[in-house]
């Protein structure tokens, strides 16, 4: 994953275009910008930086601040695991047995 590919992950996974700036600072967003020295990630707002982090790897960056906004998606409901439909054999012991469903009654 890269500066490139990141937001293409991020909309795969419902994190709307406009919560992420890519290279450039812009107030209200994540912000994934490249240094001299590596990769900064921080949320702007009002001109200033909150959960900085910095990074000599744009891999990493890029990993981190999906991760990041993934997990909000999985705290706000929109992501996580599906709900699986309950098998027989994974019924506890004890458990009452599914009812089997009554003949139709016959035509007279």
């Amino acid at each position: 994953m890269n500066a490139e590919s990141i937001q293409g992950w991020l909309l795969a996974v419902g994190v709307p275009a406009e919560v992420v700036s890519i290279g450039a600072e812009a107030d209200n967003t994540w912000c994934l910008l490249p240094t001299e020295e590596g990769v900064e990630v921080f949320w702007r707002e009002q001109g200033n930086r909150y959960d900085w982090a910095a990074f000599t790897s744009e891999d990493v960056a890029c990993h981190y601040l999906f991760g990041r906004l993934v997990w909000a998606q999985v705290v706000r409901g929109v992501v996580g695991v599906l709900p699986q439909e309950a098998k027989p054999e994974d019924a506890k012991p004890g458990a009452a047995e599914p009812a089997e469903p009554e003949a139709a009654p016959s035509g007279a």
